[in-house]
């Protein structure tokens, strides 16, 4: 017997622990495409494995359903494989050892993959089904979510006719996600020259920041040590005669940095201190409840490294001291919603560049592409240049929802309560598939997932069950 065999929904978690079994990391996910395919082929149901390994499997309706719209189950095949420092499991080749604490489900040493496996196992559980009333069923199981959302963005969906999404990759139980913002990545390079400069090397450091997730929580007004450092090269020029020879920070575009450094050279150290600590004082006071802990510290270094000449060094801190940031429009619709964002995520010396790499949000894909024209200005006006690596449209909020309706009263009928209607700040799979099916009427939810992408990582039973309800309710109801 499975470690899950006792828990309820059966089906559900026994095709969870099947899943689970397999290893699926994101870049690693053909055999659990290839698991999909025989789930497909054991039962005769149409399916269709892409060359990504994306796999969409049809069912056709349930009697009584026969004129239904057809409604889509989505989620995505692969997990954030991360484990504990002591665990010597091997994520690329061996399956997860999982265990079942109280009405919570874990695996030792690693993260559960719950995101998105138990949208996963319950899709596969409809498909298996044949006493579950139900309209045209396709679904869509994609890849690399965790990763950019690969799969979805490489998605042929020409062959899709759903009508309406429900999207099975939310971790709160008795949310309703109605909305996602779009994204663009910006890649700006800035040229810079070189010539020798004589004076005191030392090290910029702008750092004990908190940082956060560029989407989740831009609003809560962090600070991001990328942009401060700008102000801290602006200020130690307006301080003494400086060149920049290296400047770094951040590791994501996706997540708001924490520190920030620099090797400069700096004609009146003594100069440069001081302005650096009057620097360091105003910011904690003007972070001292948002981010109560920022440093900005000057101290002696030793490099050989040919500095940057006048010009590039004033332009290199022209843009970070200028760029823009952080929240930029907040929604009139949703209240608390942040509407449009960018996030200055990370920033790197690589050969005669400096890079900067942008994560712009919007729910209003107008308003991404105003925000990300501003950066391509900027980067432009300084004589740099521009990449955009990759774009995905936003999931906008839709004031009149049939699907939204529908699932209200479901939900009312399996919880005898009110759900909360929200929308998501940071990207959702429903974002891309709604720009390539316009007419997509579209629904994020979940079950409770706590500490997701680490080893500490949980899936709630009694929430799971809930959840497995309101979702048959539901379909129940698409008639």
């Amino acid at each position: 017997m499975g470690v899950l065999s006792g828990l309820e929904p059966k089906t559900v978690f026994r095709f969870f622990e099947e899943l689970c079994a397999i290893p699926h990391g994101s870049h690693n996910t053909k055999a659990i495409s290839d698991y999909l395919v025989t789930f497909a082929r054991d039962r005769r149901l149409k399916f269709r494995q892409d060359e990504l390994n994306n796999v969409i499997i049809w069912k056709g309706p349930t009697a009584g359903y026969e004129h239904s719209p057809a409604v889509m189950l989505q989620g995505h095949m692969d997990m954030v494989a991360e484990k504990d420092a002591d665990c010597s499991k091997d994520m690329e080749r061996e399956g997860l050892d999982l265990f079942v604490e109280g009405d919570l489900v874990g695996a030792h040493g690693t993260t559960l993959g719950g995101d998105d496996g138990i949208a996963v196992a319950m899709a596969l559980a409809i498909l298996d089904a044949n006493d579950i009333p139900h309209g045209p069923l396709e679904c869509l199981f994609t890849v690399d979510e965790e990763v950019g959302m690969l799969g979805a963005r490489g998605l042929d969906a020409s062959d899709l006719t759903a009508k309406y999404l429900l999207n099975l990759d939310s971790e709160e139980e008795k949310v309703l996600t109605v909305s996602c913002a779009g994204s663009t990545r910006a890649v700006c390079t800035l040229p810079v020259s070189r010539e020798a400069y004589s004076g005191a090397v030392c090290e910029l450091v702008v750092d004990g920041l908190m940082g956060g997730h560029s989407g989740e929580e831009i609003h809560k007004g962090r600070a991001n040590s990328n942009i401060l450092m700008g102000r801290a090269l602006t200020e130690l020029m307006n301080a003494t005669d400086m060149r920049l020879l290296t400047v770094s920070g951040g590791a994501k575009d996706n997540a708001i940095p924490r520190d920030a450094k620099a090797l400069v050279i700096v004609k009146d150290e003594g100069a440069g201190r001081r302005a650096v600590a009057a620097l360091g004082e105003a910011l904690k006071n003007e972070y001292r409840t948002a981010d109560p802990d920022i440093r900005v510290t000057l101290t002696p270094a030793d490099s050989d490294l040919l500095p940057m000449d006048g010009d590039s060094t004033r332009r290199v801190a022209a843009f970070l001291f200028c760029a823009p940031n952080g929240v930029q429009m907040m929604s009139a619709e949703v209240p608390g919603l942040v509407q449009t964002s960018l996030n200055l995520g990370q920033v790197y010396t690589e050969g005669d560049g400096v890079v900067s790499r942008f994560m712009v949000r919007s729910s209003v894909n107008s308003q991404a592409a105003e925000t990300t024209e501003k950066v391509i200005t900027l980067t432009k006006a300084l004589g740099g240049q521009v990449d955009i690596p990759a774009s995905y449209s936003a999931w906008q909020y839709r004031p009149d929802s049939h699907l939204r309706d529908v699932m209200v009263e479901a939900f009312r009928a399996v919880y005898n309560e009110e759900p909360k209607i929200a929308a998501l700040h940071a990207g959702l799979e429903c974002g891309i598939l709604s720009g390539k099916m316009p007419e997509l009427d579209c629904i994020s939810f979940g079950p409770d997932l706590t500490n997701i992408h680490t080893p500490r990582e949980r899936l709630h039973v009694a929430s799971t069950e809930r959840t497995w309800r309101l979702t048959l309710e539901t379909l129940k109801r698409l008639k």
